[in-house]
């Protein structure tokens, strides 16, 4: 190497930005919004704190942990939760899919009917929770009860009769939106040459869908998958306006019970140790959902 070269790399080196400098403040802000409030959740399980009687306070160890793992209440809440995750997950992945198929075929009125598919999502929870409760489900003045009228067949009062599929109704219908555009968006990246050339060798529609559309999807299948297990799992407003967890505890879920240990009994440290286990199961569910697509969809290519 030339002096001349060792100078010019010595000046370009030096004028070369410092990037730990230009990614610092995104890192710090990412830390506070994230990182610190687990910290503190963690740091409350370990203590007794009561809003009721804030001076009373100390180290317990783990017996906010304790207090969940022998109240039955928590298993019943578990259970709600993995229930109410894995019906949503099944069905809007599946309602996504096809809707997103569907969407990436050519019609007339394609947009409309897009933008009408896509509208649930933007619908706030408790709006939702709201609408099903009084405009649909209700068991007098319900769309459901004026058809089963129309029918011939008694109303149902669907929230008393069958709260936690109702629930999962509901979910369903505002989260299918979110997987159709990823679905939707992984589609956009697929040659339609590749499934021009497997129809003139003689696939049919669903030995496309099967061994092209489902393998190129994978990744955004498991993306998905992944997003909406962490935002399912936390699904509290739609509970909250509708069931408010009853009847009885049929509809009670992790969050629900975690914000009825806060709110309703007052104890803290017993409602973060409750976020902790929520913390812990959320990447339990993620891991074991995403292996067993990633499984199935390596088994389906061999």
């Amino acid at each position: 190497m030339t002096q001349t070269q060792a100078l010019v790399r010595s000046k370009t080196y030096r004028l070369r930005p410092n990037t730990a400098a230009l990614l610092a403040p995104a890192i710090l802000l990412l830390v506070v919004f994230t990182q610190i409030p687990f910290v503190l959740t963690l740091y409350y399980s370990f203590r007794r704190f009561n809003l009721l009687n804030p001076e009373r306070q100390g180290f317990v160890g783990l017996e906010n942990f304790h207090s969940h793992l022998t109240d039955p209440i928590f298993w019943t809440a578990v259970q709600n939760t993995l229930v109410l995750v894995g019906s949503v997950l099944v069905i809007t992945v599946l309602m996504g899919l096809a809707l997103a198929v569907l969407f990436y075929q050519d019609f007339p009125g394609r947009g409309l009917a897009r933008t009408l598919a896509i509208s649930p999502f933007f619908v706030m929870p408790v709006v939702s929770a709201l609408i099903w409760k009084n405009m649909l489900m209700h068991p007098v003045y319900g769309l459901f009860a004026w058809l089963a009228q129309r029918l011939g067949q008694e109303p149902i009062d669907w929230l008393a009769a069958y709260p936690m599929q109702s629930i999962v109704l509901m979910v369903s219908w505002q989260w299918t939106p979110f997987a159709m555009l990823l679905i939707l968006t992984g589609l956009q990246s697929l040659s339609k040459e590749q499934l021009e050339a497997a129809k003139i060798d003689g696939a049919n529609a669903w030995q496309e869908f099967r061994y092209i559309i489902v393998p190129h999807l994978a990744q955004t299948l498991s993306v998905v998958v992944m997003l909406e297990t962490i935002f399912l799992l936390t699904i509290f407003a739609e509970i909250y306006a509708s069931t408010s967890g009853g009847p009885g505890l049929a509809t009670t879920t992790l969050p629900y019970l975690i914000y009825l240990k806060a709110f309703g009994e007052y104890r803290i440290g017993v409602a973060a140790a409750g976020a902790v286990f929520a913390v812990i199961l959320a990447n339990i569910v993620a891991i074991f959902v995403l292996r067993l697509i990633g499984r199935n969809l390596q088994g389906g290519r061999t």
